[in-house]
């Protein structure tokens, strides 16, 4: 069945953007919209709707989105197709008034005997009990499906979390709500279940008798870029590891699900959160990077050199944790997970390090077998291996089984996370979306820890902007079992 059968693809549908007017709908959703309206892959009798306080025009919103969308010369007829099913609507996020007025608006695009709702929640945490409380009072569907999209952050910390949860399960079933992780909608993550459920070749050494460690890591090359002052409200831990990061390692550490069903798989998740204890202090390096003297630009200032960051925060824009799995697949193996911003690259992966090989008979030459599930930039899975070195001596050396998707799929669209995951709201399918119970175990994790740095006010390493982060990393890597030789270098396949 293909995805354009799973949903109504007659029936109307409205299409709610709260938070038009704003940097994420702007950069990310109306693009979103744009390319599966342009690729005929939502219901050909679909409304868009823009709802914010500011006061607009869909012309105003158009331009404003443009530069992010993409358009091709010969998509322009189905761009302006695409605008015209737009609409704007300025209304407080408050003001059930206005609500019931957005209400009515769509009640003129519905005829028929059905038609269906899903509202997008692009705002800010404080207007988002208000805005969810006017959706139930004043917008719910008369004769179809109400779903909500819900952005992060869910919460900050395991409290505020179980009260937004409590609220929204007050207000909508578990079934319509939809909490959105953008990285569980990337090709390799994704990619992550077929790739350990789906090849016998895996499944095998998939424990802690093979695997001796496993890095997970999500880096940027560039700092704030003058949105310090936002970033500094939630901190590199809220903002990467306690959402994508964690995700990526449910996916690594999960046992296999009894089906594809998303709360079969979305139970196995919880169960891995379940085995984990709650971080402290000993288990964690931070760091806050500063400028380097010798950079361009951006990159000879310090994080506190951002006017819209307060000069005495404390904030971490670099983490590196290492958690333990307590079940008897993953007892005794590290998973660190590493993020942060100025580094020295763009990437993130799922680094698998396996067990030094037994009885060694080269002399300590053989290096560590490592499988690499590349996330970004580039999807690639790569095992580096060590294979003798080609011509008359008998010495060993490091390469790779290297499966680069720009080489083998070079001609195929890879969709944008964004595309999915919108695509499986209109579907009906939360296998990549975060269940409520998921959710408060990832913040159990992480609370102590997080209440322990802003109750200290912990002081965050300094590292050098462009550098691989502070020293004391390194460290952290070591003493969880994981071995850097610094002697292997991937090399892009061609693409030709």
């Amino acid at each position: 069945m293909s995805q354009a059968e799973v949903f109504e693809e007659t029936l109307p549908h409205s299409f709610v953007i709260f938070g038009a007017s704003g940097d994420l709908a702007r950069k990310k959703i109306y693009p979103t919209i744009w390319w599966l309206y342009r690729d005929n892959l939502l219901p050909k009798n679909t409304i868009f709707y823009g709802y914010a306080r500011s006061h607009m025009k869909v012309e105003e919103v158009r331009a404003k989105s443009h530069q992010y969308m993409k358009v091709k010369e010969e998509e322009q007829e189905r761009y302006e197709a695409f605008w015209e099913a737009n609409r704007y609507f300025a209304g407080g996020y408050d003001s059930r008034r206005d609500f019931e007025m957005l209400d009515q608006e769509m009640i003129q695009h519905e005829r028929g005997p059905a038609a269906n709702r899903l509202f997008y929640l692009a705002v800010p945490p404080f207007v988002f009990e208000s805005v969810t409380a006017n959706i139930r009072s004043s917008c719910m569907a008369s004769k179809g499906w109400t779903r909500v999209i819900v952005e992060k952050p869910f919460g900050r910390d395991l409290e505020s979390s179980a009260h937004l949860s409590a609220h929204l399960a007050a207000l909508f079933r578990e079934d319509q709500i939809y909490r959105i992780d953008h990285y569980l909608g990337k090709e390799m993550v994704q990619n992550l279940m077929i790739l350990r459920f789906g090849n016998r070749l895996f499944g095998p050494t998939w424990n802690r008798e093979s695997i001796a460690s496993v890095l997970i890591t999500f880096k940027e090359p560039f700092g704030t870029e003058g949105r310090g002052g936002y970033f500094d409200e939630f901190g590199i831990i809220r903002d990467v590891m306690q959402n994508h990061l964690l995700q990526m390692l449910c996916l690594t550490a999960m046992e296999k699900p009894a089906s594809t069903h998303p709360n079969d798989i979305r139970d196995e998740k919880v169960k891995v959160l379940k085995c984990i204890p709650a971080l402290t202090m000993d288990d964690v390096v931070l760091g806050q990077y500063i400028g380097d003297p010798e950079g361009q630009g951006e990159a000879k200032e310090s994080y506190l050199d951002d006017p819209t960051v307060p000069k005495d925060s404390t904030t971490p824009t670099y983490a590196s944790a290492a958690l333990r799995i307590n079940n008897e697949r993953w007892d005794g193996v590290p998973f660190i997970l590493r993020c942060g911003k100025a580094l020295n690259e763009r990437k993130a992966e799922v680094r698998i390090q396996y067990r030094d090989v037994p009885g060694d008979i080269f002399q300590g030459q053989a290096k560590r077998n490592e499988l690499v599930i590349r996330v970004q930039p580039g999807e690639a899975i790569y095992v580096k291996m060590v294979t003798k070195t080609p011509g008359m001596s008998f010495d060993m050396e490091e390469t790779e089984l290297d499966l680069t998707y720009g080489a083998r799929y070079k001609h195929v669209k890879m969709p944008d996370a964004y595309e999915r995951l919108i695509l499986d709201v209109f579907c009906g399918s939360q296998m990549h979306f975060v269940r409520s119970d998921e959710l408060a175990e990832a913040w159990r994790i992480f609370t102590p820890l997080l209440h322990q740095i802003e109750g200290e006010k912990v002081k965050p390493l300094p590292y050098k902007y462009g550098s691989r982060g502070p020293r004391e990393a390194d460290d952290l890597l070591a003493r969880s079992n994981f071995k850097y030789s610094g002697s292997y270098k991937w090399v892009k396949p061609s693409s030709i």
